[in-house]
């Protein structure tokens, strides 16, 4: 029996909720995205939202012409504006990323991604500054000084791939910096400003940004990188997989720029995660499993004593990446492909956003909280294997003896494991049907729900004991409320058939 303080250890960091991440943002266009996203904010909540492509031909800021026997740039911010209208309407904020490059500014050919976003150097770094310098102007008469003030402007994504930047050239990527900072401040000074959004694996480039921005005085506001465990791609039809290391590895990597930048003029600054998940491929199957939410429920519960923010990369299964989705299930939170079908990790950010303010423990297999009002809430997981060399444990117990009032406590129960909260696997028991039909969308739906049960328990000496029996892969919150019993008194079960009781 773990026995739970009754004093709060300290406050529960939301810095998973910070911020959230989308596909290429032009898909924000769409209304069933934004339905999509709209069902997000009303059981999460994210503060911010972050994606590639504020600046490529997609979205059409950067149009060229000629007139008059000379060439001009028009900046037209019609999809910028539907955009980010759409995500304030929703109370969610952009995290701006400065990229990729509109294919008339580019100095080359490359690009990535289905949708050919573009990632060779501008041809011209002062039209570059002109684009920047134009697209925050904008913003800032559109949306107010104080309101873009509170969102972040990253610069580029992932250079030292490349894939992302053209030879994962460092000094180009740093002369990209230089200019693009200068230039955010200009606009204003109290713009925010950051980078480096370097992928796992290269955490020298966090040294030598460091060692750049000191040099050549440059602004720097904040620092970001990004965080995955999955190893290479194992290629499959539509598909991949990739082994995973320990999800504590994210941990590890979350803690990386603190330690690195200390005595540094970076040391200090915030820390944003502008990326992490198990896998950074869409087209894994590992995203839509009940093992995915077990295994990232740790790093949720304690990854916000290592960093300002954690960014779950991404939210929809709308998410273009590896081309167009082919199958039902993707790499996102599920909510966007047939009618918001959810995934197990979904509800593990909603659970988590009904987790009190006070922390009260954090162990290797639970979290528990209290709200204002007196309500405990515990969050439970089934610990998981990530090798895959075993399935991991068909049971697993927690007993727990929690802080209560009152003489009796409401106890309501939500599972998600490997057969409910899942619709994946209802899915599958379907035969994997490649466009299911409506009624069969109503079973995927229903069977997307948490498993939930109610009961009471009593409370002795102010305590309630809590006796859980997880099953495999099983994430679980478990909510006590003091019972008021409001029963009449003449109230009697026995006589619901119209019999005395005897």
């Amino acid at each position: 029996m773990i026995r739970v303080p009754a004093e709060p250890a300290g406050r529960l960091s939301d810095a998973w909720r910070h911020c959230v991440g989308t596909g290429r943002i032009e898909l924000a266009l769409r209304r069933d995205y934004q339905d999509s996203l709209a069902l997000l904010q009303r059981d999460i909540g994210f503060r911010y939202i972050r994606g590639h492509g504020l600046l490529s031909d997609g979205m059409g800021v950067y149009r060229p012409y000629d007139h008059g026997g000379a060439r001009h740039v028009h900046h037209s911010f019609t999809y910028v504006d539907q955009v980010v209208d759409a995500y304030l309407d929703l109370g969610i904020r952009p995290f701006l990323e400065l990229g990729f490059m509109p294919e008339e500014l580019a100095s080359g050919d490359q690009t990535i991604f289905w949708w050919r976003g573009r990632v060779t150097p501008p041809r011209s770094h002062r039209e570059w500054a002109d684009l920047v310098r134009a697209t925050l102007r904008h913003l800032v008469d559109r949306y107010g000084l104080d309101e873009v003030r509170t969102w972040p402007i990253e610069v580029w994504n992932e250079p030292n791939l490349a894939d992302f930047w053209q030879g994962a050239d460092e000094q180009a990527y740093h002369r990209l910096y230089e200019v693009t900072a200068h230039t955010v401040k200009e606009v204003d000074a109290e713009l925010q400003v950051g980078g480096p959004a370097i992928s796992p694996g290269a955490d020298d480039w966090l040294d030598r940004f460091a060692e750049f921005a000191e040099h050549r005085d440059v602004p720097v506001d904040f620092v970001s990188k990004h965080a995955y465990t999955s190893g290479p791609a194992q290629h499959v039809p539509f598909g991949v997989h990739q082994t995973l290391g320990p999800a504590t590895g994210l941990l590890e990597q979350f803690a990386t720029p603190r330690d690195r930048l200390k005595g540094t003029r970076l040391a200090g600054l915030p820390v944003h995660i502008t990326e992490f998940n198990s896998s950074y491929r869409p087209d894994n199957p590992v995203h839509d499993t009940a093992f995915h939410a077990a295994y990232l429920a740790p790093v949720l519960a304690r990854g916000g004593d290592l960093v300002d923010s954690f960014s779950y990369w991404t939210f929809s299964d709308m998410f273009e990446e590896a081309g167009v989705p082919t199958a039902l299930f993707h790499g996102g939170f599920g909510l966007l492909t047939h009618r918001q079908v959810r995934k197990p990790v979904y509800h593990l950010y909603a659970f988590m956003a009904r987790m009190g303010s006070d922390l009260l423990a954090l162990g290797d297999d639970h979290l528990v909280t209290r709200h204002p009002d007196g309500r405990v809430t515990v969050l439970a997981w089934a610990p998981v294997d990530p090798t895959g060399e075993t399935a991991g444990p068909e049971r697993h117990t927690l007993r727990l003896s929690l802080p209560v009032g009152g003489d009796e406590v409401f106890v309501r129960r939500s599972t998600v494991d490997n057969e409910r909260g899942n619709a994946y696997t209802a899915w599958r028991h379907m035969g994997s049907p490649r466009s299911p039909k409506r009624g069969q969308l109503d079973v995927l739906h229903e069977a997307a729900e948490p498993a939930r049960g109610h009961r009471r328990l009593p409370v002795r000496e102010g305590r309630a004991d809590l006796d859980l029996t997880l099953t495999r892969h099983e994430l679980t919150l478990v909510e006590l409320t003091p019972v008021v019993d409001e029963t009449p008194p003449w109230w009697d079960a026995r006589r619901l058939l119209g019999r005395e009781p005897s």
